[in-house]
C-alpha cells in the first residue's frame, strides 16, 4: 500500500491537477466550479494546438515534437514585447494604458477597490486581510493591470506557507517566463512555468498567478496585448509623422530668387562673378582674435535657401523675388491613421481630450458605455486570477469543501452611465408590470415569467418573500408606534380591526362609546335602554316589535352547547345589558290588519 503525500505542496498539486475546482454547495443541492485557467473558454493547448496557428501567423516554422517549448516561439514573443516597449513611449498609447488601469481600479461608494462577499464572516475577514494587507491591491493592482494590458501577460510568484497562506507575491518579467502545457502524457491538463535566466527555475501551476488576456486563440497559451490591434497602424502613423516633420523642416522655409544683372561681362566670367556675389552674401568677414587673420565665416542661415540667376539683355537689372515654401497637405492622412489607432485601442477620443469641441453629452455617454464594456471584460480576467489566489490562501489555512468556494470577488463597475442604463431598464420593467396589473389583462404569474424572466418556483418564492417583508414591516410599525412586538406577545395593538373589536365589546357591555356622524347627537345620560341614551329606550326594537324567532334556530343554538355562540346570537343574558334576541330574515312581520303594530318601514317607527 503506497503512502499518500499529505504535504501542502502535494495537496495543492492535487487541487490544481486539472485546473478546474469543483465543490458541492448548499447541502449537496448544487455544485460550484472555479475555472482558474479559463479552460472552458480557451481549451487546452495539448488538444487544440493553437500554437501552430500562432507560429504560422508570424511566419515561424512550428516544432513538431513540442508545443511551446521552442526557441523560435519564444523569440517571436520577445519581438512583440520589444514593439510594445517602444509603443509605450508614445504619448497617446501611454495615456491609453494609464486609462485602462484607472478605470479598472475605481473605488466604489464604500471607498473599496475590491468587493468581497461571503456568507461566512470569517472567510470574508481572511480574504480582506489577504488582498488589502498582504497583497495591498489598493496600490499594486494598478501596475499589475497595466502590465497585463501592455504585454497580454502578467506573472506573480506566490510565497505560500502552510497554515498561514500566501505571505508575499513577487512580479516576474514577461520576457523570461514560459508557460508549458501538455508536458505530462498522463495528465493533459498539467501546467508548469519555467523562468529563464542564469538558472532555469520551474514552478508548479499553483505557485504562479498568470494574468492573461484570452481574447485571441492565435496567441495561446499566452494572452493578447491590448496594444496588438494598434501595433501595425502605430508603425504607419509613426512613419507618416516623421515624413511630415522632415517635409516641414526641409521644404517649409521661404526662398529668395536673386536675379543679378551681368551686363556685358563675358560668358566665361559670369560664373566667377556670380560666385563672388554669393560669397559676399553667404559669408561674413571676421578677424581671428588669436592670430589676427582676416577670414570669411560661413553663414549657415542662408544655405540652401536662395537662388542666384544671372540675367542680361531685356531682363537687365538686379531683382530679388520671394519663392514661397511648399504647403504640407498630408495632415488628413495622419488624422485617418490616428483614428484607426484609437479604434484599435478601444478608447473614446473624448477620454484623450481629442474631442474638446464635442457638442452634446449623448455621444460621450454612448462611447462611455462601450468603453466600460471593454474594461469590464478584462476586469473579469483579473477577478478570475484573484479568485485562484484566494482559493490557494484558504486551502493553505485549512479550509475545505464548500468553504473553499464560499466567496465572491468583484471590481467596481467602471461607468456610472452603464449602471444608469441598467437601472433605467429595471425601472421600465417595473412600470410595465404595474400597468399590466392595473389593466387586469394578464395574470401575475405571466408578468413574472415574461417580463422578469423568472421560473415558476422563482416567482412563487419571490411572492412568499414579499409577504414576509410585509410581516416584518407590520412588526416594525407595531414596535415603533405601539411599543408592542407581535412575535413576543402574540397580539396586535392599534390596528383598525382592534379598534372595531373594542367598540363592539363596549357596546355589548353597555359602555358608552363615541358616536359616529349619524344618529342622535352626543349628550344625555349613559344608561343603556333609557330615553337619555343616544340610541333611545328601545335601541333594537325588542319591545315595539316583539318578533317571533324561528324555533329551529334556537334549538340549533342550544344543541351547540356553546355559551359564546349563544351570546353572539342574543339568547344568553349579558351582565351589563338586557336580554337581546336575534333578528333573522325568518322573523314574522306584523300584519297590516293590526292597527297597533307597525312595520320596519312604517313612519311611526321613526324616533322623534
Amino acid at each position: 500500500m503506497s503512502l499518500i503525500d499529505k504535504s501542502l505542496s502535494a495537496r495543492l498539486g492535487r487541487l490544481f491537477s486539472n485546473n478546474v475546482i469543483v465543490r458541492r454547495v448548499g447541502s449537496g443541492k448544487g455544485i460550484k466550479v472555479i475555472d482558474t485557467d479559463r479552460l472552458q473558454s480557451a481549451g487546452n493547448l495539448e488538444q487544440s494546438k493553437y500554437v501552430d496557428r500562432f507560429t504560422r501567423l508570424h511566419g515561424i516554422k512550428p516544432s513538431i515534437s513540442t508545443y511551446n517549448n521552442n526557441y523560435n516561439y519564444q523569440s517571436s514573443r520577445t519581438e512583440l514585447y520589444t514593439d510594445y516597449e517602444i509603443m509605450d513611449m508614445d504619448s497617446i498609447i501611454s495615456a491609453a494604458l494609464d486609462i485602462y488601469s484607472d478605470e479598472a481600479t475605481r473605488k466604489n461608494e464604500y471607498d473599496e477597490i475590491l468587493t468581497i462577499k461571503s456568507s461566512d464572516e470569517t472567510i470574508k475577514k481572511v480574504l480582506e486581510n489577504l488582498f488589502y494587507d498582504i497583497l495591498n491591491v489598493e496600490f499594486n493592482l494598478w501596475p499589475w493591470i497595466r502590465s497585463m494590458n501592455k504585454y497580454g501577460d502578467m506573472y506573480l510568484y506566490l510565497d505560500i506557507r502552510e497554515e498561514i497562506g500566501i505571505v508575499n507575491v513577487t512580479p516576474l518579467s514577461a520576457y523570461e517566463v514560459i508557460r508549458e502545457e501538455g508536458t505530462d502524457p498522463n495528465n493533459p491538463y498539467h501546467v508548469q512555468f519555467s523562468v529563464m535566466g542564469n538558472n532555469k527555475i520551474k514552478y508548479k501551476n499553483y505557485e504562479i498567478a498568470h494574468f492573461r488576456l484570452l481574447t485571441d486563440s492565435n496567441f495561446l497559451p499566452y494572452g493578447k496585448s491590448m496594444l496588438e490591434p494598434a501595433r501595425k497602424v502605430w508603425k504607419q502613423l509613426t512613419m507618416m509623422e516623421d515624413a511630415m516633420l522632415i517635409h516641414r523642416v526641409m521644404r517649409a522655409p521661404e526662398r529668395r530668387i536673386f536675379k543679378i544683372d551681368v551686363g556685358n561681362i563675358p560668358t566665361s566670367e559670369v560664373d566667377n562673378y556670380m560666385q563672388q556675389i554669393m560669397n559676399k552674401m553667404k559669408k561674413q568677414p571676421y578677424i581671428d582674435q588669436q592670430t589676427g587673420d582676416y577670414d570669411l565665416k560661413f553663414n549657415l542661415m542662408n544655405m540652401l535657401e536662395d537662388f542666384y540667376l544671372p540675367v542680361r539683355g531685356n531682363q537687365s537689372g538686379t531683382e530679388i523675388d520671394t519663392l514661397s515654401g511648399m504647403e504640407f497637405t498630408g495632415i488628413e492622412d495622419i488624422e485617418y491613421l490616428k483614428n484607426r489607432m484609437l479604434a484599435g485601442l478601444k478608447i473614446p477620443k473624448a477620454f484623450l481630450t481629442f474631442d474638446e469641441g464635442i457638442s452634446g453629452k449623448a455621444l460621450l455617454a454612448a462611447e462611455d458605455v462601450r468603453f466600460a464594456r471593454t474594461v469590464e471584460r478584462f476586469q473579469r480576467i483579473v477577478v478570475s486570477e484573484l479568485t485562484k489566489i484566494a482559493v490557494i490562501h484558504l486551502f493553505s489555512q485549512g479550509y475545505k469543501d464548500e468553504d473553499l468556494v464560499n466567496f465572491e470577488i468583484a471590481l467596481t463597475t467602471p461607468s456610472i452611465v452603464y449602471e444608469q442604463e441598467l437601472l433605467a431598464l429595471w425601472k421600465e420593467k417595473i412600470e410595465l408590470a404595474k400597468e399590466m396589473q392595473e389593466s387586469k389583462l394578464l395574470s401575475e404569474g405571466w408578468i413574472y415569467k415574461h417580463v422578469f424572466k423568472l421560473s415558476d418556483n422563482e416567482w412563487q418564492d419571490e411572492r412568499d418573500a414579499v409577504l414576509d417583508d410585509m410581516k416584518n414591516k407590520f412588526r416594525q410599525s407595531q414596535i415603533e408606534e405601539e411599543g408592542n412586538d407581535p412575535i413576543l406577545t402574540g397580539e396586535s395593538f392599534g390596528t383598525p380591526h382592534d379598534i372595531a373589536s373594542l367598540h363592539v365589546s363596549k357596546r355589548n357591555a353597555g359602555v358608552e362609546t363615541e358616536p359616529e356622524n349619524n344618529g342622535r347627537p352626543k349628550g344625555g345620560g349613559s344608561a343603556y335602554g333609557t330615553d337619555a341614551h343616544i340610541f333611545g329606550r328601545d335601541p333594537i326594537g325588542s319591545t315595539a316589535f316583539k318578533p317571533a324567532i324561528d324555533l329551529s334556530v334556537k334549538e340549533n343554538v342550544n344543541k351547540s352547547n356553546s355559551k359564546d355562540a349563544a351570546k353572539r346570537l342574543g339568547f344568553v343574558n349579558n351582565d351589563h345589558t338586557k336580554s337581546k334576541k336575534l333578528i333573522l330574515e325568518s322573523i314574522k312581520m306584523p300584519k297590516k290588519s293590526d292597527p297597533d303594530a307597525g312595520t320596519f318601514l312604517d313612519e311611526s317607527n321613526i324616533s322623534e
